[in-house]
């Protein structure tokens, strides 16, 4: 049987390094309308391109929970 990566499954060890916009708005409680509105405001979090997918890295995520809970404090 040969391995995984040599035939392009995907090892059950992975471990994802980022978000997609549905795996962001589901760890956040949010709808993904939600998501794309603060996106359109100007508040949402940071995000990379990785070819054609959209992507946030955690610490783009961690960011925005600080700025967000920041601008709920003041």
């Amino acid at each position: 049987m040969a391995r995984g990566e040599v035939i392009g499954h995907k090892s059950a060890n992975t471990v994802p390094a980022a978000y997609s916009i549905a795996t962001f708005c589901i760890a956040h409680h949010l709808s993904q309308a939600m998501y794309f509105k603060m996106k359109a405001e100007g508040w949402g979090p940071a995000e990379m391109k990785v070819g054609s997918r959209v992507l946030i890295s955690f610490e783009a995520a961690a960011a925005w929970r600080r700025e967000r809970e920041a601008a709920t404090a003041g």
